[in-house]
């Protein structure tokens, strides 16, 4: 598992742990059961303080992109239909092209919206 930080310019560091652990999830970098490093091990790596680290930990649990298993560690939960893995792939790639963009949550989404009935013809 290889995370990047960018304190000067990125995202909050535990939001840029949290949207790369889940892309490389999603991606299958990060295979299902792969166990995950402790959070004051993987906290250390980045430099970064364990709460970051925690939170981010905490986010993925709750996306169910991540499972911990009590004193055993945490893995990469099982995951959706590929389907459903490229499409919150694409999803991703959108929100993040739009963030660097310069585009308001609310423009982002009309826009999609727009898309998504030019693309069904509605």
């Amino acid at each position: 598992m290889t995370l990047k930080i960018d304190i000067v310019e990125g995202a909050a560091p535990y939001e840029q742990v949290r949207a790369q652990i889940a892309e490389q999830a999603r991606s299958g970098a990060l295979p299902v059961g792969h166990r995950l490093p402790t959070v004051r091990g993987l906290a250390e790596s980045l430099g970064l303080a364990a709460n970051t680290v925690a939170k981010a930990y905490r986010a993925l649990e709750t996306d169910g992109v991540i499972e911990t298993r009590g004193r055993n560690g945490t893995f990469v939960a099982a995951a959706d239909s590929a389907a459903a893995r490229e499409l919150a792939a694409a999803a991703q790639a959108y929100a993040e092209r739009a963030r660097r963009l310069g585009a308001a949550q609310d423009e982002a989404v009309a826009a999609a919206r727009d898309a998504l009935r030019a693309a069904y013809g509605q």
